[in-house]
């Protein structure tokens, strides 16, 4: 959760003086001010700088309670999938044990700011179900304000908050240094580690002890990547390999999930004009036709042949020979990034499973789960591409997520989906989240003037 890092040197007194000018701080949070005011004396730099964001996100200072994101069945099945699940036994050893008597929490979180694990001290884990400091809870800035998980996920690095620091005032008696966890290979952020309890969670030797438990994590990561790498080199051909992708469910090979869980073999299209593909820990931006390429592709398993894929490629139709000379590029990139990768042809079929995320994205929403389907949700499917196949691909994705918002989101759902660029002008989606907020609610008055704004707009105001 959250804590204030003190120097090392602060005495007791320095840190009661932090404190009351952290509650000070709080009153031109009562007065709507601060996001305005001037720098506080005595409020840290870093802590200003996260309330402000808090305020601007619209978090909620007098929430008693984070929300839940996720729910049991989606909560097992996701981090079953997540690659900080196989180094829980690092964290375990390091972490966990020690903290059962010593009046402190250990949690993991993903990389938006949802707890996966919490565990430790039982009698603290009771006591924090007050504030639902729990797994499948959401704590990132935009949802609770500053707190340690979520501004340390937002700054990249470690911190430590402080009682009083904390932007949620049922979070106040409580202290907490978090440190982010990036991927060891790709340097993507993968998570966030925290310890949560009274004074000694912000400790000066808290800090560096979680640190060294993600660096030794990490580094616990990359090695069983390796083994592995090796125990896959060793296996004789295969004609189709296969892979995890993330959220999928589906694990291949004789490893099962376990490979799934190392590697994340993907093909990002969502919000993107430019694909990502990543394999078993590497990873290329391909150009934006062979991302079309590859999406189409990732859609069909069972193969397109020539002029199938020529004419959901090319508007009006394309010539074959255009597309085999651009297959033959499309395969340079991908024997150097993974010879496994190359697509067969006659048909053209991609010879190693990866689901895109917008199949992922269509797999959830098959499933219910909504949520986790808006957060893989980055946008529209290669939102410029002209590509008859991604068009019908990207209208049913678009379609399908904007559905499943209206029919069972909540205002904070609909409110998420309200700001990725396809909703920016969507009166229908603003309309329903104002019927579902309280007549309290500070985030009301932005949706009205959006739609007066969209009235005016469309109205030709």
């Amino acid at each position: 959760m959250t804590n204030l890092i003190l120097p090392p040197e602060a005495t007791g007194d320095e840190s009661a003086l932090t404190q009351r000018r952290a509650l000070a701080a709080h009153e031109h949070l009562e007065a709507q001010a601060f996001p305005d005011a001037p720098e506080i004396p005595g409020l840290r730099r870093l802590i200003r700088e996260s309330w402000q964001r808090s305020a601007q996100l619209k978090a909620n200072p007098d929430n008693p309670e984070a929300p839940l994101a996720l729910d049991h069945d989606e909560l097992e099945e996701y981090r079953r999938q997540h690659p900080l699940a196989s180094i829980m036994p690092v964290i375990h050893k390091l972490l966990v044990q020690p903290s059962h008597d010593s009046g402190l929490l250990v949690a993991v979180g993903d990389e938006v700011g949802r707890l996966l694990w919490v565990e430790g001290d039982p009698a603290l884990q009771r006591r924090a179900e007050g504030m639902m400091f729990v797994a499948g809870a959401d704590w990132s800035e935009a949802t609770v304000g500053t707190s340690a998980p979520g501004t340390a996920l937002a700054l990249g690095r470690g911190i430590q908050i402080s009682g009083a620091e904390h932007y949620q005032r049922s979070v106040h008696p409580w202290s907490c240094t978090a440190v982010p966890f990036h991927d060891p290979d790709s340097g993507a952020l993968l998570g966030v580690v925290d310890i949560t309890g009274k004074a000694s969670a912000v400790a000066p030797h808290t800090l560096s002890l979680v640190e060294a438990t993600v660096a030794a994590a990490q580094a616990q990561l990359r090695v069983e990547r390796l083994q592995l790498a090796a125990a896959l080199a060793s296996r004789p051909a295969r004609r189709r390999t296969t892979g995890t992708a993330p959220g999928s469910g589906r694990a291949g090979g004789a490893d099962g999930g376990k490979e799934g869980s190392l590697y994340r073999n993907s093909l990002q299209l969502l919000g993107r004009d430019q694909a990502v593909l990543s394999i078993e820990g590497r990873t290329v931006v391909l150009s934006a036709r062979h991302s079309e390429i590859l999406a189409l592709l990732s859609t069909h398993p069972d193969g397109l042949s020539a002029e199938e894929l020529s004419d959901q490629l090319y508007p009006g139709g394309g010539s074959t020979i255009t597309l085999r000379a651009e297959m033959v590029r499309l395969r340079k990139v991908l024997q150097q990034l993974n010879p496994a990768a190359v697509p067969e042809s006659r048909p053209y079929k991609l010879s190693m499973d990866f689901v895109p995320d917008s199949g992922q994205v269509l797999s959830c929403l098959q499933r219910g789960a909504h949520r986790i389907a808006l957060e893989i949700y980055r946008g529209a499917v290669l939102p410029r591409s002209e590509a008859p196949g991604v068009i019908r691909l990207r209208d049913r994705v678009s379609a399908l997520m904007r559905e499943a918002v209206l029919t069972d989101g909540s205002a904070e759902t609909l409110l998420k989906y309200a700001d990725l660029p396809e909703a920016i002008n969507d009166v229908g989606v603003r309309t329903a989240a104002l019927k579902l907020l309280p007549p309290r609610s500070p985030k009301r008055a932005a949706v009205v003037a959006d739609l007066e704004r969209l009235e005016a707009e469309l109205g030709g105001g």
